[in-house]
């Protein structure tokens, strides 16, 4: 038997995890299993209980309640942001849900509005849950704009090189490139004659557009410069948790980032890794991969970069 309309739609213990064909895929959530999953897709750790499925269409959307967001480049720090502002008595954050992407590879307003009202959910009602998006959301900005233009958000973002080198790094970074400007070319068209950096070039152009979008829409929309958040990570969180009413004291930000957060990978907590192996790191690759950071800065080159501007610090 399905919970009622009211649960699914005013608790956060039913997670609408995604979208399997027509039916929506519940998943069985608490405080811990939401802070423990460091990503709500396939790599979600639940609570006990047994996932359900029913039709999306039976569960017309309700107005959503307000949502704090993190809009981000990809691998510019905005895991290690997100569970930095994971607090387990103040806002529920939720790192990458699947529904959301799904739903920006696959527009459908019905499903959108269906999915903001379950992220909406909340465990405290004066404490709006945070949503950490990914890439492909970044181009439902003017839907989502549209369905809350006075949403909090940040715009996490890093200037071209540093973003390159962010995301040529690896064999495994190349193939997400090449998979993701893919997946996503009824936004970015057909890149399948580019080289990797070219790709990585006209993906961070779209990327930037489109959070020049979201300032223009949303009023409380601001911007973060990734390398400024690397380098004074103590400022940039206690100003993002307030520009983002989400209610953590600056004593536990500033523990954050003196303990194993910020000593450790983000998205793999058993690896070491800091600031300064990032820079140390950027700083080896940026010799190797010198030419194809030349033909990406070429790319872009004559092209019309909009300004990021109303910064958060």
């Amino acid at each position: 038997m399905f919970p009622t309309p009211d649960l699914l739609f005013g608790s956060p213990d039913h997670y609408l995890h995604s979208f399997d064909g027509p039916n929506a895929v519940f998943v069985p959530m608490d405080r811990a299993a939401y802070r423990r999953s460091i990503f709500l897709d396939r790599r979600i750790s639940p609570a006990p209980g047994t996932p359900f499925a029913m039709p999306a269409a039976a569960l017309p959307a309700r107005p959503a309640a307000p949502t704090a967001w993190i809009f981000h480049m990809a691998h510019c720090g905005s895991t290690l942001l997100a569970r930095a502002l994971d607090d387990p008595e103040a806002s529920l954050v939720l790192r990458e849900p699947l529904a959301l992407r799904q739903t920006a590879l696959a527009p459908d307003p019905a499903r959108l509005a269906l999915v903001l009202a379950m992220l909406g959910k909340r465990y405290r009602a004066d404490a709006p849950t945070l949503v950490k998006a990914n890439v492909p959301v970044n181009f439902l900005l003017p839907q989502i704009a549209a369905a809350d233009p006075d949403a909090r958000a940040i715009l996490l973002h890093l200037p071209l090189r540093p973003y390159l080198l962010a995301i040529l790094r690896s064999d495994q970074h190349r193939t997400w490139v090449r998979n993701v400007t893919g997946q996503l070319a009824r936004y970015l068209g057909d890149l399948s004659q580019l080289s990797d950096a070219e790709r990585a070039a006209a993906l961070w152009l779209a990327q930037v557009e489109a959070f020049a979008g979201a300032l223009a829409a949303m009023p409380n929309a601001r911007t973060l410069d990734a390398e400024a958040f690397f380098a004074g990570p103590a400022t940039a969180l206690k100003a993002g948790a307030r520009h983002l009413e989400v209610p953590i004291a600056d004593a536990a930000l500033d523990a954050s980032v003196a303990g194993p957060l910020f000593a450790t990978y983000s998205k793999d907590p058993t690896r070491a890794f800091d600031n300064a192996a990032r820079v140390a790191r950027n700083a080896e690759l940026e010799r190797a991969i010198a030419p194809e950071l030349n033909a990406a800065e070429m790319w872009i080159a004559g092209r019309t970069v909009p300004a990021l501007a109303r910064g958060l610090i």
